[in-house]
């Protein structure tokens, strides 16, 4: 049986299926049978992997060199009889750990939420009798009845179809319900294209079915989407690869200075005890504390003001990963487009357009007049009239009730003045035709002053030749131009719009009921409504600042290819708008299913527009992009685009028509579903990274400087400049009151006109690491050569100590607005537009003044009362450094105008 499950049931008729599945599709499996089948096939349920153990999770947050250098730190101070400062550290770990705990436990219920899809109840024929049995005791071989409402419990191939539709949007990301009929189809046609097919998950709009399952559980497409998610794995950010690989450095350079001093003041005869505590004197100053808090505390700073802005942030660093996007891949339906079907174009006596307000206008772009038994009159009240659909308002929003290309129709009559209920009292419905697949129309019977009349309407190829005459202008009935209205039609369908033709006929007075046969001929062409779900107005702009950016946007549909690249060209995904622009480079599913690897990343480079792709396919477009070197986000609302972002650089996932399982799979939720919110993410995010730059130019040098003054004292055989306890004081409350304080950068102007950065390139730039030595250099000879001059001068130890802490502190200070642009002054970005950061300062030198005059902080950290001159000396060489830096950052800016 298991062979038999891989096979191209699509491609087969129902009794064929039925054959090989050993059951029938008339009454379906023998009771007897379908229990054994359970026990063979298992229940009709998703299964997941086994979990990792928590304990084991937890514990694998602790394993990252930067870490590994915050629990050293922790015991070093813990060790020194410092045990506040060891818990500060102690605590950061812990956070830090707990955060990613937690993460990692949250992106596992992806899988679990698809469990939930296909559980339900479900109407089964077995022996001939209907039941209802919970879906998760279906086996392969059972034949189901599916109607309107229900979800579809299986993997179903239809047997018989009465005017099934099915919402397969989550699986296919089709933004219209799929019309279904029964019939083999061939073995090439995809998965969006068989209609003789019915999946687990999908939701069933209207109409019935009887269906044989043929696949349960794992074995269903949803079951196969799962398998996905879970060999997708979670893809380590960009940030924390850098981190890592920042730490493993920081920390091999750590431990060689500190076994360097150790050695070299053994050798000359120093005391071992002596110079281990000069040793961990250096490693503690070298640690940078701080940096894991500034981390978390920027990203979550910046989750806060993403969400203000509509983005949701599901993982701390994808805020930063955002920011290194080269290239985003973006679903359609909702996310570029409105997600409501409009009206754009009529054709009835003479083309008319339909602006974004909903007012009709001629082709002079005059307001049209629909008068009353006009052609365009005719046409509108044809679409309100022949229509199940309604107008509800929900929260203050109005939306369809029913389906959206019926939804279309009302508003375009409402426009012009139709109302539905006045047009209904005239024109009550006494019968009606549903919408049949192998009808393609829909009819609707009125009685009306002159007997009755039924309107039409549907598929153009379906009712024109039907039609003996149309309407002219004024609504008389005039000859039908058939070849000319199918140009014209041709010419709107290549650009992407979905027609629906209409139709009416006169019947005689007393008429009751309407059948095919009344319409097989005879009736009078009223006209053309072309719709589609038009692009958001501000996505172009949006689009636009990407490509500004040096980010490539590329659209990834389950929708038809012509629909598709119809919003592509408006919105100019792939260039910049131009007269004579060609069409954006596009490729459907059914040409990327051959091909081989080295195919598929020349096809990726070149399309800006894939449609109808599969969830494998949507899978290999990400990775292919991914092996080109790019960062890539991915846009989806469905169970479909599940296995594609989670493996995304970021998935992005939509807030308000987004599925769970999307949900649970992503970095990031768009609360308004909208592609703009996207842009402004990502220009957050490359905020974020300034940030965290920003924070890391400012604090390595104190951390290089302080390791320095321990290795020079040590070098030259003179007393420390700066003890252990010292050097925690200086990187903790600097860190907290200074550093902290760039998180709360605003953006700086032209941030969206720079290349998105090189994902390979390191954290530090050669300008950075430049400018970090030179300040940290600065650092040793200020506070060294300070040190030595206070000493010279008779003052204690701890005095001239306290002056080269003093000259760290403040030199930290001023360095911090030299900080706040790592390219302007602080005066071209505006003195006062952190004000946070002024606060900060104020309240380190009002800490300062605390460590430096009060008793009880004389007696813990080992300083003592300093006069004025010395506080001179301190604000000179601080304001010499702050210069220097300015001089630097300003023939660097020369430098490159050149």
């Amino acid at each position: 049986m298991e062979t038999l499950l891989s096979r191209h049931w699509h491609h087969m008729t129902a009794d064929d299926a039925a054959s090989l599945l050993a059951s029938s599709a008339v009454k379906g499996l023998h009771p007897l049978e379908a229990k054994d089948r359970l026990e063979h096939f298992g229940p009709n349920v998703i299964t997941t992997k086994k979990k990792r153990n928590p304990l084991l999770l937890l514990l694998l947050q602790f394993h990252q060199p930067l870490v590994y250098i915050l629990i050293a730190a922790g015991t070093v101070t813990a060790l020194l009889g410092e045990p506040v400062d060891s818990a500060v550290i102690v605590g950061v770990v812990l956070l830090n750990a707990v955060i990613g705990f937690v993460q990692e436990l949250k992106a596992e219920r992806a899988i679990e939420s698809l469990r939930g899809l296909i559980t339900t109840e479900t109407t089964v024929v077995r022996d001939g009798a209907q039941s209802r049995v919970p879906s998760r005791d279906l086996v392969p071989g059972d034949l189901v009845v599916v109607q309107s409402g229900d979800k579809v419990p299986a993997d179903l191939l239809l047997v018989s179809v009465r005017e099934l539709q099915v919402d397969e949007s989550a699986l296919t990301g089709e933004s219209v319900p799929a019309g279904k009929e029964a019939g083999p189809l061939p073995a090439s046609t995809t998965l969006p294209e068989r209609r003789n097919m019915a999946y687990a998950g999908t939701l069933a709009t209207y109409g019935q079915a009887t269906g044989l399952v043929i696949a349960t559980g794992d074995g269903t497409e949803t079951g196969r989407i799962s398998d996905m998610i879970a060999s997708a794995g979670t893809q380590p950010t960009n940030l924390t690869r850098k981190m890592a690989s920042f730490s493993r450095i920081l920390l091999i350079v750590i431990l060689g200075l500190a076994a360097s001093t150790f050695a070299v003041g053994t050798l000359r005869g120093e005391p071992a005890l002596q110079m281990f505590m000069a040793a961990v004197a250096l490693a503690v100053g070298a640690i940078p504390e701080g940096l894991p808090a500034a981390l978390t505390i920027t990203l979550a700073i910046s989750v806060k003001r993403m969400a203000r802005r509509n983005a949701i942030i599901r993982r701390l660093p994808a805020v930063e990963t955002l920011g290194s996007v080269t290239v985003i891949c973006s679903d359609k339906t909702g996310t570029l487009t409105q997600n409501r079907m409009t009206v754009r174009e009529i054709l009835a006596d003479e083309a008319y357009r339909a602006g974004p307000d909903g007012a009709i206008t001629d082709e002079s772009g005059s307001t049209a007049a629909a008068a009353p038994g006009s052609a365009l009159g005719e046409t509108l009240r044809a679409g309100l009239l022949c229509n199940d659909a309604r107008l509800v308002t929900e929260g203050g929003e109005e939306k369809v009730a029913g389906d959206p290309t019926e939804g279309a129709l009302l508003v375009s009559a409402r426009a012009v003045g139709l109302d539905r209920e006045k047009e209904a009292a005239a024109l009550p419905r006494i019968d009606f035709i549903p919408f049949e697949s192998a009808y393609q129309y829909m009819a609707t019977l009125h009685r009306d002053r002159e007997g009755a009349v039924v309107y039409v309407k549907g598929a153009l190829e379906r009712l024109l030749p039907v039609c003996a005459e149309g309407l002219d202008a004024g609504g008389t009935p005039a000859p039908l131009d058939a070849e000319g209205t199918r140009r014209a039609a041709a010419e709107m369908a290549g650009r992407g719009l979905r027609l629906i033709a209409t139709a009416r006929k006169r019947m005689p007075a007393g008429t009751e009921r309407v059948t095919h046969a009344d319409l097989a001929g005879g009736l009078t062409f009223l006209g053309i409504q072309a719709m589609m779900d038009p692009p958001r107005p501000e996505v172009a702009a949006a689009i636009e600042s990407c490509r500004t950016a040096g980010i490539q946007v590329k659209m990834i549909t389950g929708d038809h290819a012509l629909t598709a690249c119809a919003i592509a060209r408006q919105l100019c995904l792939h260039q910049t708008c131009a007269p004579d622009m060609p069409d954006p480079v596009s490729v459907n599913g059914a040409e990327i299913e051959p091909m081989d690897d080295a195919a598929l990343a020349d096809t990726v480079t070149r399309a800006s527009v894939f449609a109808r792709v599969t969830p494998d396919q949507k899978l290999r477009i990400v990775e292919s992009l991914q092996s080109l070197g790019h960062v890539v986000a991915m846009t989806g609302d469905g169970v479909n685009d599940a296995p594609a972002l989670k493996k995304a650089d970021i998935g992005i996932a939509m807030g308000i028509n987004g599925t769970d399982v999307a949900r649970e799979s992503a970095d990031m939720i768009l609360a308004d579903d909208n592609f703009t919110t996207i842009e402004r993410a990502v220009e957050e995010g490359r905020s974020t990274f300034d940030n965290l730059t920003k924070f890391i130019t400012w604090t390595l040098p104190t951390n290089i400087g302080e390791g320095l003054v321990i290795l020079a004292a040590v070098f030259a055989g003179a007393a420390l400049p700066i003890l252990p306890v010292q050097i925690l004081w200086i990187n903790m409350t600097t860190a907290v009151l200074l550093g902290l304080m760039l998180a709360f950068e605003p953006i700086e102007s032209g941030i969206m006109k720079r290349p998105p950065r090189d994902p390979r390139a390191p954290i530090l730039t050669g300008e950075i690491v430049f400018r970090i030595l030179l300040v940290g250099a600065l650092l040793l000879a200020g506070s060294f050569g300070l040190f030595l001059w206070k000493l010279h001068q008779g003052m204690s130890e701890a005095a001239s100590r306290t002056v080269a802490v003093n000259l760290f502190v403040i030199t930290e200070t001023l360095y911090l607005f030299n900080c706040r642009s790592l390219r302007k002054s602080a005066f071209s970005i505006g003195f006062f537009s952190n004000p946070w950061v002024l606060a900060g300062s104020a309240a380190m030198i009002c800490l300062q003044m605390l460590f430096t005059y009060l008793p009880v902080m004389n007696t813990l950290f080992h300083t003592a009362p300093i006069g004025l001159p010395d506080w001179a000396g301190i604000a000179v060489l601080s304001v010499v450094t702050s210069l220097i830096v300015s001089i630097e950052k300003g023939i660097r800016q020369r430098f490159e105008k050149k």
